[in-house]
């Protein structure tokens, strides 16, 4: 009988498989390949919620910001004629409306430089970014107006501001009135010769981060402290007319359109 062959005495054992941390190579490449699959999902889903974020419509909230930047850069980003039309209509005494001619527009904006001093000390604490004027004089061409747009951060220090500014005033037989805007007179037309000394009356209106200061006098120029008596009736009715139909524009929310570079949504 035959059996099996003779294969000889066995060799002496192969080299240990090598293992890092317990795993074999084979282990360690679906590890990595484990690894890069979540790699891939992980940026996939990154991506997926970038490109969301870009093409999603923009919130309430986030709308509501964008209104109220815009708002703000308007004193920067309108033209002055916009901020201080030609003409704004309002109603005197007599019922039937009017329209007070705007005069000129002062080019300094310049906070300390457009307001009596104990003004400016309020403004500037506040952080007056600039200071806005320009002058109109009545239909009948005998009452003069300076209206000036004192600019802020934010409607809360604009608010902050407007309580602690003295309100208004008309003359009382004592003189000027003070403190106030300063005049801005324009030579050659109806308002030449309104300066302060000539100022009767003030007036202050807020809308959203800006505050609205008028002040008044008669286009002949009279010093104010030549006046020992008031003017029966409502002379300079117009003045916070005027200066409550500025501050209402600049102050109107525009519903925001993310596509214009004037937003930023």
């Amino acid at each position: 009988m035959y059996g099996p062959p003779y294969m000889g005495p066995p060799g002496p054992p192969g080299p240990p498989p090598v293992t890092v941390l317990g795993l074999r190579g084979r282990q360690w490449m679906i590890v990595a390949l484990v690894v890069a699959c979540c790699y891939l999902i992980t940026t996939g889903v990154s991506l997926t919620g970038a490109w969301a974020a870009l093409t999603r419509d923009p919130t309430s909230a986030e709308l509501q910001l964008a209104a109220n930047k815009e708002v703000a850069r308007r004193w920067q980003a309108w033209p002055a004629g916009r901020i201080f039309p030609e003409q704004v209509s309002y109603r005197p005494q007599t019922g039937h409306s009017e329209y007070a001619t705007r005069m000129g527009i002062v080019p300094d904006t310049a906070c300390a430089q457009a307001v009596d001093e104990e003004i400016a000390r309020t403004i500037g604490r506040h952080g007056c970014r600039a200071v806005l004027r320009a002058t109109y004089v009545d239909q009948l061409q005998g009452i003069v107006v300076t209206v000036g747009v004192v600019a802020f951060p934010d409607p809360w220090k604009a608010d902050k501001a407007y309580r602690e500014l003295p309100g208004s005033q008309r003359l009382d037989g004592r003189g000027t009135v003070r403190p106030a805007l300063h005049a801005a007179p324009f030579p050659g037309t109806a308002s030449a010769r309104f300066n302060d000394e000539a100022r009767q009356d003030r007036t202050i209106d807020r809308g959203g981060p800006y505050v609205v200061l008028t002040t008044s006098g008669q286009t002949d120029g009279r010093p104010a402290a030549a006046i020992k008596k008031a003017r029966p009736g409502e002379p300079f009715a117009l003045a916070p007319q005027v200066g409550h139909a500025i501050a209402r524009a600049l102050a109107a929310k525009a519903l925001p359109d993310c596509d214009e570079p004037e937003w930023e949504c």
